[in-house]
This record gives C-alpha cells, structure tokens and sequence, in this order.
C-alpha cells in the first residue's frame, strides 16, 4: 500500500474516530420513563402545614438559626408562613419561592441547584430557584405540597425544611 493511500485512508476516518470521542451531552438522553412524575393530590391542610412548620421552627431554635419558613398547597399556593424572630427580610421571599419551586418542579430545589452548575438553560425556566431548602410534600404517591426554608446556608435551610417534612402529621 502506498503511504499516499494509507494518509488518505487514515485522514477519512478521522471524523468517526472523533464522533467516538465525543461525550454524550446528558440532554440528549431519552428517559425511558418520565422523569419527577408524581401526581399532585389533594392539599396539605393548614392544621399539617402549621404542624410542620412548627418543627421546622423548633429545629431552627435549637440550632439558634433564624429562619423564614413556607407551606404551600398542590397548587403552589401559600397555605402557612413563619418568619423567626431576626429572620433575613430577603429570605421570605426566598422561602415561598423554594416551597413554590419544589411543588411546580416536583422535586427538590437542591436538585435544581445541581442542574444549573452543569446545564445553565435551567436558568431559563420561569419560577425556578435553584438554591436547596425547597421540599415537595409528597403522601400517598401524590404531591400535597411543599415546604420552602430560607435565612441560612443552603444546606442550613435544606435541614430545616427536612425537619419540617419529618413532622407531617399522618
């Protein structure tokens, strides 16, 4: 074989040999099955909202944080809000956005948090906030609604919302 031919061999299966290399950009994936496909279900009731919100702000004491707490119903609207006592004017807002968030997105805000860091389009979808602290209340394999905490660290309002979640009265 000529070295003409094996350069020309060699440069025509370059652009396979590059495609091969090429990562596979996670949104081209097609999911088998829909991804956060939770049905949305009947409200949270106010009684479990306050419940909840309760031990939300009893964790926050505990950790001497103050913190702004929200419920919102499976229609993203607000059931119950507790602001603490020094809690940060800007983190109300916050709160109802991360309880809001969790309950349109069905999941997590920490989830969305991630997302942007890799995918920034995510900052492109109306109503997000992709800060953690924000938790869908799910019972029965049905979205309820959702709990929403700011005033700390993301991650000081992701365990204070946790808290809040852990107390929803049955």
């Amino acid at each position: 074989m000529s070295t003409k031919k094996l350069i020309l061999g060699t440069l025509a299966c370059l652009p396979f040999l590059a495609a091969a290399q090429t990562p596979v950009n996670p949104a081209d994936v097609v999911p088998e099955k829909m991804p956060f496909d939770v049905p949305y279900g009947a409200a949270v009731s106010l009684d479990r909202a306050e419940a909840m919100l309760t031990a939300s702000v009893m964790e926050a004491k505990k950790r001497n944080w103050k913190i702004n707490c929200a419920v919102m119903d499976s229609g993203a609207h607000l059931v119950s809000f507790k602001r603490m006592d020094g809690g940060q004017i800007a983190s109300i807002d916050i709160a109802l956005h991360k309880a809001r968030t969790a309950v349109k997105f069905r999941r997590d805000t920490k989830i969305l948090e991630v997302a942007i860091q890799s995918n920034p389009y995510v900052a492109t979808l109306d109503d997000v906030i992709a800060s953690r602290g924000g938790l869908p209340i799910v019972e029965g394999d049905k979205i309820i609604g959702g709990i929403g905490c700011s005033g700390g660290t993301g991650a000081q309002d992701e365990v204070i919302a946790k808290a809040g979640l852990a107390a929803l009265p049955k």
